[in-house]
């Protein structure tokens, strides 16, 4: 079982940056993808960005080119750095890991519990 924690959401004025951490223990050896997904209550779970352990990228086309996620394998932590932040990206963020290379939710058997990111106009 992966244990999955994230941090590092906040309130932001629109155009600001916010940097995402998901922290990762226990059997990570099966973990292949990390991957974040965004929700909005009454909304469904909207994917935003993967990542392959060897290091391959994969972003949601509303995010592409603000958004970078990036892993460190030392620290077993994965990351969601997010600029130019619009009112829109307002949601509980979420970090996933599976192991498959998809963007459906149903692939991640890990979640973790989510972080508050407000994005003000």
């Amino acid at each position: 079982q992966v244990q999955l924690v994230e941090s590092g959401g906040g309130l932001v004025q629109a155009g600001g940056s916010l940097r995402l951490s998901c922290a990762a223990s226990g059997s990570i050896f099966s973990v292949n993808v990390m991957a974040w997904y965004r929700q909005v209550p009454g909304k469904q779970r909207e994917f935003v960005a993967l990542i392959s352990k060897g290091g391959t990228t994969g972003y949601a086309d509303s995010v592409k080119g603000r958004f970078t996620i990036s892993r460190d394998a030392a620290k077993n932590t994965v990351y969601l750095q997010m600029n130019s932040l619009k009112p829109e990206d307002t949601a509980v963020y979420h970090c996933a890991g599976g192991g498959t290379w998809s963007t459906n939710p149903g692939f991640f058997d890990s979640w973790g519990q989510g972080t508050q990111v407000t994005v003000s106009s």
